[in-house]
């Protein structure tokens, strides 16, 4: 079934949901949700749609719109952008940051964001997961993970005996590699903020 036939018939299920609401509040939430799909549909975003139910479903990191090498590259394009795109992460220096702005678009800022940090914290949780690959150096990573026409949205390597999490973002065919000790940073941030809160 096409991502097109999915809408129609999510459309048509909400369509007879709304018409057994019982409050006129439910009837515009179900109302709500059909006109998201039909935006959807009609902005032609539905193959986006699509890819990110499937980003979903793989368990990758959350998707970016676009990777910068410097802050200064990223805020150049923010202000470039007539209509900024809310609460979309971008990388800026292989750093996850999101995208906020005011509603009347006047003030847009990145902020940086924990995405990786706790997307490999949850991976961890019950102990590091198996390697797919082993290298001595970066470089030798970097050239096996290059070398890939089509790699997986996410791999977990060995790099001199530290486990990096290889993440290669299809929409923007960039690759990253995460070093899986990022998550001490997190935990040192947290227990930071909870000496400060005592």
């Amino acid at each position: 079934m096409t991502i097109f036939d999915q809408i129609i018939e999510a459309q048509e299920l909400l369509g007879k949901n709304r018409e057994n609401a019982q409050s006129p509040e439910e009837k515009e939430l179900f109302l709500l949700a059909i006109d998201a799909l039909w935006f959807i549909w009609r902005n032609g975003q539905s193959y986006e749609l699509e890819n990110y139910r499937k980003e979903v479903e793989s368990n990758a990191p959350r998707g970016v719109i676009a990777s910068f090498n410097t802050r200064g590259e990223a805020e150049s394009w923010l202000n470039a952008q007539p209509e900024p795109p809310d609460l979309a992460c971008v990388l800026i220096a292989d750093k996850y940051h999101i995208v906020l702005s005011s509603r009347d678009r006047s003030r847009r800022s990145l902020v940086p964001d924990p995405e990786i940090e706790l997307h490999i914290e949850e991976m961890t949780r019950n102990g590091l997961p198996p390697a797919v690959a082993t290298f001595d150096t970066r470089d030798e990573a970097n050239v096996w993970f290059n070398s890939q026409a089509e790699p997986p949205a996410q791999s977990v390597i060995r790099i001199g005996g530290e486990h990096y999490l290889a993440v290669y973002y299809q929409d923007i065919h960039h690759r990253v590699l995460f070093p899986f000790s990022m998550v001490e940073r997190l935990h040192e941030r947290r227990n930071k903020r909870k000496k400060m809160e005592l």
